[in-house]
C-alpha cells in the first residue's frame, strides 16, 4: 500500500477518535446531532463513509468496535488506521471522496468579540486593547 494512503489514514484518525468519543457505539447510526462541532461531524460522516452506515444497535466493523470499547487503546486505534487504509486501496472512488472530505475540512479561524484577533499561528506578540506598552 502506498504511503501517500498511509498518510491520508492517519489524516482521518483525528477526526475518527473525535467522532468514536462523542458518539461511541453509535458512531455509524445516522443521527442528527446539532450541537456535534465540525471535527466530531466530520469523523462520524468519515467513518460512515468508508465503513457504512448502521442502525443504532447494529454490530460495528472489528476495528472500529474496539476502538469504541477501548478509545486509549494504540493498538486498536493502529489496527482502525490499517482498515481505514485497506478500505481505501481497494477502493479508488472512496479514495478520493475521502481525500476531498479531508480537503474541505481545512482550517477555519474565527474572531469574535470586540478587539478580539484570530490566526492559524501566533509566533510572536498579539496585543490587543487600549495603551499597550510593549517593551523588551
Amino acid at each position: 500500500m502506498s504511503g501517500e494512503l498511509a498518510a491520508l489514514a492517519a489524516e482521518v484518525m483525528p477526526y475518527a477518535s473525535a467522532a468514536v468519543a462523542a458518539y461511541g457505539g453509535a458512531v455509524l447510526a445516522r443521527t442528527r446531532d446539532e450541537a456535534a462541532d465540525a471535527t466530531v461531524s466530520l469523523g462520524r460522516r468519515l467513518l460512515a463513509r468508508i465503513f457504512g452506515s448502521r442502525r443504532a444497535g447494529e454490530p460495528l466493523p472489528g476495528p472500529l468496535a474496539d476502538v469504541v470499547a477501548d478509545p486509549a487503546d494504540a493498538d486498536a486505534a493502529a489496527a482502525l488506521r490499517l482498515a481505514v487504509r485497506k478500505a481505501l486501496a481497494a477502493d479508488p472512488r472512496l479514495e478520493a471522496d475521502v481525500r476531498a472530505m479531508v480537503a474541505r475540512a481545512g482550517v477555519s479561524v474565527t474572531a469574535s468579540g470586540e478587539r478580539s484577533i484570530a490566526a492559524q499561528v501566533i509566533s510572536g506578540i498579539a496585543v490587543t486593547g487600549d495603551d499597550a506598552v510593549i517593551t523588551g
